[in-house]
């Protein structure tokens, strides 16, 4: 399995808007193949930081999650909520 950390910093002014985005987006992913679970962690020292953790299967279930019209659907409009690009970093899972 893989774990998917994903940072991204919302405009002070969208903070809402982009929890509900990333909520949309949460939806359509658990209704993917290779979905295990998925966490939102919104960072103490700015508010902005929304930050999301994402288990899936294998690598390549996400990449095609990644390369679906169901995400491209689910993310419309995001790019006017960031500050600042949404950075990514792929893990494996280990015991």
């Amino acid at each position: 399995m893989i774990g998917v950390l994903t940072h991204h910093w919302a405009h002070a002014d969208r903070i809402d808007a982009a929890r509900q985005l990333l909520d949309r987006n949460g939806e359509a992913q658990s209704k993917a193949p290779g979905f295990v679970s998925r966490q939102t962690l919104i960072a103490r020292s700015d508010p902005t930081q929304i930050t999301t953790l994402v288990v899936w299967t294998t690598n390549d279930i996400y990449d095609a999650w990644r390369a679906s019209p169901e995400r491209v659907v689910a993310m419309h409009g995001a790019d006017a909520l960031w500050a600042k690009h949404p950075e990514s970093t792929r893990f494996d899972l280990v015991d």
